[in-house]
């Protein structure tokens, strides 16, 4: 054992579990484990809100499949963390929270920035660790963090401020490396003899088939089978766009393609999903998800395991192994697979699906002008994506839509807050994404409604030279709500029209780039403009107040009203 201060052996810690960049806010309950991380390696990456912070961690771990780290004041500073670790929980991000605390000896005085930190955070975290004493600050540390990467979430470790000081004896744990299972040989077995009698299987890939570094294995798989295959509701970086078998993704604004040859199917291998019942709802008015296959579940947490779908046959297991080892037993049966035997005619109806949803998309993408309809211009940003960009999308009308549009050949590319859906997500994560991946472009795409929640991250930007592309859409409306009031609520508008400044224009007072796109054709140069830059760059869209479908269709009703007063009104 050797003798250090518990701030040393916090700091010791985060470096043999591989922390080399920490994003935070300053504060006293801290300071003196963050007075050393330079020293360390560590590099402290200040930002303007700690909800940023935390979506910065969540990009950060999402792209590079390890830790991604967030610290902040004990009170006030810990509390802006929530939402944000919030949306790490339902992307399975590992993100590790550390939450120093108010003072051991006053807790409960109410004293200044003072406030229960566990319970906030107990049904959004996978582990919390509170650690009781100095002596006990390595080792729950390093378990937070061993848990973050096996659980597949955020973690919280919570430190009195008083528990930096002093000195101890200490062994600095070395992290657990834990190797996942394909699954149990039983399930396995009974995966591989229903898709080898399947006449129309249909791959779901989902997000654990990126984390599991799964794409190859699903490929080999889809291929072996000739298995279409479809993504689940903002994972379409989970198979390759351009690969002959990749129909698109499901849910909201997704592919029709996808949808139409998913509800053919007599057999369904949801490979590292959890079926989320956000991501199979009714689209375009249509029930596509299939009520009579079969379904093979396919996920490392038992508890989603037919949780929201019934499922024929349930496999505990790594997507990536489990898909290796499902080929392996198909291959060694011996026998004939059926889908072998139909496939020039299920590959047909496959290809006129997916022609028939680009020529769609052509249609609805055609109108030009200025302002510009807003699906030119995420005709015009597909176009003009980088190959190997990582994008973020940010909640929204506009955003959502764009699910129609992002394609991507590369796993680990695309990054939205999932089910969880909160606003001011895109531009942070992307600044996240930026530093884990210096080498690849990172775009936000982001409303105007939730720019205004996430446009003083732009300091952050300038102050650290992280050059992040973030592309707003101006159309001075909380769409996605707006929409809802179109539909059900008589265009009566309460808190939806908005009235922006110029956001170019104030990027460049923040000392960023910035450039005003009015017309279709500027779209593509100017996104190459600003993903070439060394400078951080807003690129306002103006757009048109065109709305897609809204969100919520399944949740709203026509409103009824008993006192006359509120039967027939209007908003002028």
């Amino acid at each position: 054992m050797t003798r250090m201060t518990p701030s040393e052996a916090f700091v010791e810690t985060l470096v043999a579990q591989g922390v080399t960049d920490i994003f935070g806010i300053v504060g006293s309950a801290y300071m003196d484990a963050l007075d050393i991380f330079e020293p360390a390696g560590i590099r402290f990456i200040s930002v303007a809100h700690e909800q940023g912070a935390g979506h910065m961690a969540d990009g950060y771990s999402r792209v590079s499949n390890r830790h991604g780290v967030c610290i902040g004041q004990n009170g006030p500073g810990i509390t802006n963390f929530v939402t944000a670790i919030a949306a790490a929980y339902w992307a399975h991000s590992p993100v590790v929270c550390i939450t120093p605390e108010t003072g051991s000896t006053t807790i409960g005085l109410g004293g200044f920035q003072e406030t229960e930190q566990l319970p906030i955070f107990s049904k959004i975290t996978k582990f919390q660790a509170h650690v009781p004493g100095p002596g006990r600050i390595a080792e729950l540390t390093s378990r937070a963090f061993d848990l973050a990467l096996s659980e597949r979430g955020p973690v919280q470790i919570n430190i009195p401020r008083d528990h930096f000081y002093g000195d101890i004896d200490v062994d600095i744990p070395k992290p657990q490396k834990i190797e996942r299972g394909a699954g149990g040989a039983e399930s396995l077995a009974a995966a591989a003899k229903t898709l080898a009698e399947a006449e129309f299987p249909v791959i779901l890939a989902g997000g654990g088939v990126i984390m599991s570094d799964g794409v190859e294995a699903a490929k080999a798989l889809a291929e072996h089978l000739s298995a279409p295959v479809v993504t689940s509701y903002l994972h379409n970086d989970a198979f390759p766009a351009g690969h002959p078998l990749m129909c698109g993704p499901l849910g909201y604004q997704g592919s029709k393609a996808a949808m139409n040859v998913i509800a053919k199917a007599d057999v369904v291998l949801a490979l590292g999903t959890r079926l989320g019942p956000f991501g199979t709802l009714p689209q375009y008015g249509m029930e596509y998800w299939p009520k009579d296959a079969k379904i093979i579940q396919v996920d490392s947490d038992h508890r989603m395991l037919g949780l929201v779908k019934e499922i024929s046959v349930a496999v505990l297991g790594d997507a990536r192994g489990a898909a290796v080892a499902i080929l392996e037993r198909i291959e060694a049966q011996n026998v004939p697979v059926a889908a072998h035997g139909n496939r020039d005619a299920r590959m047909a109806e496959v290809n006129s699906r997916k022609d028939a949803w680009e020529k769609e998309l052509d249609a609805l993408s055609a109108p030009d002008g200025s302002p510009i309809p807003p699906r030119r211009a995420l005709r015009e940003l597909e176009k003009a994506l980088p190959k190997d960009a990582m994008v973020t999308t940010d909640i929204g009308n506009i955003c959502s839509v764009a699910n129609s549009y992002l394609r991507f050949d590369k796993p680990k590319s695309f990054f939205a807050a999932m089910s969880f859906g909160n606003c001011g997500y895109a531009f942070p994560t992307a600044i996240g994404a930026k530093v884990a991946e210096p080498g690849r472009p990172a775009i936000a795409y982001v409303g105007d409604g939730a720019w205004g929640m996430s446009l003083a991250e732009t300091l952050t930007c300038v102050r650290e030279n992280i050059p992040v592309t973030a592309v707003v859409f101006n159309n001075g409306q909380w769409g996605a709500e707006k929409k809802n009031q179109v539909d059900f609520y008589d265009d009566r508008y309460v808190g939806t029209n908005l009235e922006n400044p110029s956001f170019a224009g104030i990027a460049k007072a923040m000392g960023a780039d910035g450039i005003t796109v009015e017309h279709p054709d500027q779209i593509g140069d100017a996104l190459a403009t600003a993903t070439a830059s060394e400078k951080m760059c807003v690129v306002e869209i103006m757009v048109t107040r065109e709305l897609g479908d809204p969100f919520r269709r399944d949740a709203l009703k026509k409103p009824v009203r008993l006192l006359d007063k509120y039967k027939d009104y209007t908003v002028t």
